[in-house]
């Protein structure tokens, strides 16, 4: 779809449809929304004084103006209560407003800057999560189908804009979003493909793809390069799996060593059985989902070289199946990782955290400023924090728990920090090695991200996104599957990055 910004009224607009808003309770429309009112005779004051239309968020009113402008329609969403009025609202507005117009059959359509008028939303930021919620709204995954839903493709999206001195903040704001939407394509397109699409190698194809379009350096690891590497933990992981695991290396700017460093790190078991500690048979197809992780790395990755930040980023996603044949390991073994530490393994389906802790070990050879990982790690998770709610966040540093917490609030990728208190650690003590791999059913969350803390020596972060990688129905602007969690999160945290 097109992307253009077009300074004028939105009357005006070269058009099929056009978008304005009103707030919930607004009587007399104003700004460009009375401009359009105006245009058409009144014909939005009428629509809500008769009732059809209140503005609460979410709602969607249709008028036809018949010639009085040049649009054959015009659309009005509801930006809900103004004295609640955020970039999320302006997210949901956008996506119901553009849902409407495919749902109409438009294909050029235009739209004012919700939020950039009478909301006094900084012109950038108000675009930007305009565009967020318009693009993420029409992403759709049809996979394998053959019978594919009817939808209209929209052809193009104009932003137009009266005030010429906000021009350049919204032709900024287009380009960012570009870069970011194509990484949140990538990371929702390898969750939703089926597992024996989207295997480690598939993954390092992606990752191979994304580094030669961008001029990233890649380095897709296998077996023998994991040995030589001595992960012992994450090959213990990858010995049941017939598919060959893949540990991937992406670097932006890898040579600037004058650069600040940070390294991503995603989980990404493309397929997790439990391994001997097997599952349930009941949803374990939702397990094909364990590596939104990696693929939320991957992303990120894409869209920090479109950016081309002026920062060294690195991306790990240590990837494999976590599968049961003769050669799987086994509760009661006993292995090394990369660090020397050995780890009794408690559960095999605790193996997301023995993948991360060679990738984590690995991250230090770049002396990073810092390092955040993000996994679909427990199920404890969820239970503490709702399902499609928040991730949580554990650090050993306070300023990058910070920024994180802050870039989550932006972006509504939120996340929630949650404690690292050394009672964790004595769940997890082990009488035959130096940590066990699981703590038991209890304290799940916590001690996972102990368990982590034992193979970093830096700034770290730890996300936990298994409650939020995932829609089991579709909501605003992220239809039912996978979400595309932590690429906005994290671009946004990289955006804003300060040395000092």
């Amino acid at each position: 779809m097109d992307l253009v910004v077009r300074q004028g009224s939105i009357q005006a607009a070269a058009a099929d449809t056009i978008i304005v808003n009103l707030f919930k309770g607004v009587t007399i429309p104003a700004g460009a929304s009375g401009a359009v009112d105006q245009a058409l005779g009144g014909a939005i004051g009428e629509l809500i004084a008769g009732g059809d239309f209140s503005g609460k968020l979410g709602e969607v009113g249709v008028l036809y103006p018949r010639g009085a402008i040049a649009a054959r329609r015009v659309l009005v969403t509801g930006l809900g209560e103004q004295e609640k009025f955020d970039l999320e609202q302006v997210r949901k507005a956008a996506a119901a407003a553009i849902k409407k117009a495919q749902e109409l059959g438009a294909r050029r359509v235009a739209s004012i800057v919700h939020g950039a008028g009478i909301a006094r939303l900084p012109a950038g930021l108000a675009t930007q999560a305009m565009l967020e919620g318009t693009l993420l709204a029409l992403y759709q995954f049809d996979g394998a189908r053959h019978e594919r839903e009817e939808k209209t493709e929209i052809a193009s999206f104009s932003i137009v804009e009266c005030d010429d001195n906000k021009i350049e903040a919204i032709n900024q704001a287009v380009e960012i979003t570009r870069s970011i939407i194509a990484g949140v394509i990538v990371a929702r397109d390898l969750v939703n493909e089926p597992p024996n699409v989207a295997t480690p190698t598939r993954m390092g194809e992606i990752a191979k793809q994304i580094a030669k379009e961008h001029g990233l350096n890649v380095v897709v690891g296998d077996r023998a390069w994991a040995a030589g590497q001595k992960m012992g933990a994450y090959l213990a992981v990858a010995r049941g799996a017939g598919e060959p695991p893949t540990f991937i290396v992406m670097e932006h700017n890898g040579r600037r060593e004058d650069m600040d460093t940070i390294v991503l790190v995603g989980k990404g078991i493309t397929f997790d059985t439990g391994g001997i500690s097997i599952k349930k048979a009941d949803g374990m197809g939702e397990m094909k989902t364990d590596m939104a992780g990696a693929a939320a790395v991957l992303g990120t990755m894409k869209a920090v070289a479109m950016l081309d930040l002026p920062l060294r980023v690195i991306g790990l996603a240590p990837c494999t199946e976590n599968m049961a044949d003769a050669h799987a390991y086994r509760p009661a073994d006993v292995v090394t990782a990369s660090n020397g530490k050995t780890i009794e393994v408690i559960s095999t389906d605790a193996e997301g955290r023995m993948i991360l802790a060679d990738a984590l070990v690995f991250a230090n050879n770049y002396r990073p400023k810092a390092v955040i990982d993000l996994a679909t790690l427990t199920g404890a998770a969820i239970v503490a924090l709702g399902q499609n709610v928040a991730a949580g966040l554990f650090s050993t540093d306070d300023w990058l728990r910070e920024q994180l917490v802050t870039a989550g609030a932006t972006t509504h990728e939120r996340v929630w920090p949650l404690p690292l208190w050394d009672d964790y650690h004595e769940a997890i003590k082990s009488d035959v090695a130096d940590i066990k791999n699981s703590g038991g059913q209890y304290g799940g969350v916590g001690t996972s991200a102990m368990f982590l803390k034992a193979f970093t020596n830096y700034p770290w972060a730890h996300l936990d996104i298994a409650g939020v990688a995932n829609n089991k129905k579709g909501k605003a602007y992220t239809p039912a599957g996978a979400t595309g969690f932590g690429v906005r999160l994290l671009v946004e945290f990289l955006r804003n990055w300060r040395s000092d």
